[in-house]
């Protein structure tokens, strides 16, 4: 490449541009060999993934998951015709509501109390997130054997104060809010530690400002401690928001989706009918539609919420 300029005077100078954009076309293959890894990464095992589930979705496959029938959109269709799954994307939404709000409540809550600068707080901040080291596995074995209805310590409080026991994960209305009492106590760890972390990032002159002016403390926490904490909260509502439509580890160990698919989310019924059913094409329809569920909640999330978020 010639990189000087002939001036009119027969004076060769560098041609600036020419040696700018060969620069800039360095740092760009730079750049690139740098994230390489994570495109690969990314590409085997997300993208591909991705790729493979949209295609498997447009057919019907064998028990080994090979294709066979091309059948369009049937398999939407059948699905969303099927009350099944309609009870399913049901209790889905019913298990966000019902865990994402409390998780993130509490785990403020606990939170604030934790920000507090008093005497031995540091063994309670270790109580309170102590849930983020324990396996879904564990946890679920825990509430198993708290739900269990004749030696689990939950009916048996119920029995002193001479309370009928409750079918915690065997009766319809209850296994659902059971399920998600337990997800909410395994959550609550991680959300905890981040909004901590959000907590004690404010700058202490705010709160020193609003105490000569006489401010009380409720109104520190509503115009001083939510605000500045609206970008943690955010990024925490949006997580569990995301890893509530994923749910499946204490569904299997709980309840199997039952009783009577009360507790069938979207995820488990995926996974029944890939790897009980070996419909993988059902299967990846259903996927899609998740994908698109999380998606579309995400987007108007960031639309709306991000909105009402103080970065400064």
């Amino acid at each position: 490449m010639n990189e000087v300029a002939i001036q009119s005077d027969g004076v060769a100078t560098p041609d600036f541009k020419k040696i700018k954009k060969k620069q800039q076309l360095i740092r760009f293959l730079k750049g690139i060999l740098f994230l390489m890894p994570s495109i690969i990464l990314f590409a085997v095992f997300l993208f591909y993934p991705l790729i493979r589930t949209i295609y498997l979705s447009f057919f019907l496959t064998d028990a080994s998951g090979s294709t066979t029938v091309f059948v369009g959109l049937d398999n939407f269709i059948n699905m969303f015709s099927s009350p099944v799954f309609r009870k399913s994307m049901q209790s889905t939404f019913l298990f966000v509501i019902f865990t994402v709000p409390g998780t993130v409540l509490i785990g403020l809550f606990l939170a604030i109390l934790a920000n507090e600068k008093l005497k031995g707080i540091g063994f309670f901040r270790t109580i309170y997130s102590s849930t983020m080291g324990i396996s879904v596995a564990a946890g679920s074995v825990f509430w198993l054997f708290l739900f269990n209805p004749t030696m689990g310590w939950l009916n048996e409080i119920l029995n002193f104060f001479g309370i009928e026991a409750i079918g915690w994960l065997t009766d319809p209305s209850w296994a659902l809010l059971s399920v998600s009492i337990t997800t909410i106590w395994m959550n609550l760890g991680f959300i905890f530690l981040i909004l901590l972390g959000g907590l004690q990032s404010i700058d202490s002159y705010l709160y020193e400002s609003a105490e000569i002016d006489g401010a009380s403390y409720f109104y520190k926490l509503r115009r001083i401690t939510i605000p500045m904490l609206s970008p943690t909260l955010f990024f925490v509502i949006t997580v569990s928001l995301i890893n509530a439509f994923q749910t499946f580890g204490q569904i299997d160990m709980l309840t199997s989706g039952g009783p009577q698919n009360e507790t069938n989310l979207i995820v488990y019924s995926i996974y029944q009918e890939a790897f009980m059913n070996y419909q993988y094409g059902t299967a990846s329809a259903q996927a899609v539609v998740l994908f698109v569920i999380i998606l579309v909640l995400t987007f108007i999330q960031f639309k709306l919420g991000e909105k009402k978020v103080h970065y400064q």
